[in-house]
């Protein structure tokens, strides 16, 4: 099972942000151990780093892009994602640029806690929580 992994997902984990911290630390595990497949979208990653540069040094950074490619897969975003996502038309274009680059990776599913920004998604998405009740 292929699930596209959302940033606040990644930063309830690496911020140890309660009362999140456990579901997503949960759902880290089952990517690590490979039990399910996480993909995480570049943009995800560059959000990451705008969230964490004032937190941490650019060696830091480089770290946990380091670990974190130990346990999710990176994928980019193409023009296609873009042109995808612009024809959503989706409020938050970032969000639909998550959904279309869900879409192009096969995911199964979107793992966020922002499940009412992804409603028109053709890929269900699912709070930490909500996915670990289903399986």
């Amino acid at each position: 099972m292929r699930l596209l992994i959302d940033g606040n997902v990644i930063l309830d984990v690496l911020q140890k942000r309660e009362p999140h911290f456990e579901d997503s630390v949960r759902i880290w595990k089952l990517c690590e151990t490979d039990q399910v497949e996480g993909v995480v979208s570049a943009l995800t990653f560059a959000n990451l780093v705008y969230v964490m540069r004032k937190e941490l040094s650019p060696e830091l950074i480089e770290d946990v892009l380091k670990r974190l490619a130990l346990i999710f897969r990176f994928t980019g975003l193409s023009t296609a994602d873009m042109t995808n996502a612009a024809e959503m038309r989706w409020e938050d274009f970032e969000d639909a640029l998550q959904a279309a680059t869900a879409e192009r990776v096969h995911a199964d599913h979107i793992i966020t806690r922002n499940i009412r920004d992804f409603k028109k998604s053709r890929v269900a998405a699912y709070t930490p929580a909500e996915f670990l009740a289903r399986l």
